[in-house]
């Protein structure tokens, strides 16, 4: 119970970093926290106490069994991530060239 209380709390304050701060540097961090915070999640979602891995065999009874779809989809989502949070730094480099600042504040400020 502990660990999605963790969960919450990273997912937290990601989306405070979000929404609160000005430089955009820290908008792609506390996105960054937030989907570490979802993946956390799904592996949580997955774990079983005891449980081992889905691998098949005749001889074998496996009373507590890993889900492997939540495992499958963090590797994908750990993938997705990886893309948005460079086209993230993408757009905050060509908005430190044009604007010279990275404060949102003084980006709204400035007009063209």
């Amino acid at each position: 119970m502990t660990a999605y209380i963790l969960c919450l709390v990273l997912f937290s304050i990601g989306l405070y970093c979000a929404l609160r701060k000005r430089n955009v540097v820290k908008i792609i961090i506390g996105i960054g926290i937030m989907e570490y915070a979802a993946n956390f999640l799904f592996v949580l979602i997955g774990y079983r106490s005891g449980g081992r891995s889905p691998i098949y065999a005749n001889d074998q009874v496996i009373k507590s069994m890993v889900d492997p779809l939540p495992q499958a989809v963090v590797a994908v989502a750990i993938v997705l991530n990886l893309s948005v949070t460079l086209l993230l730094v993408a757009i905050a480099i060509k908005l430190y060239e044009k604007y010279g600042t990275f404060d949102i504040t003084k980006i709204n400020d400035l007009k063209g």
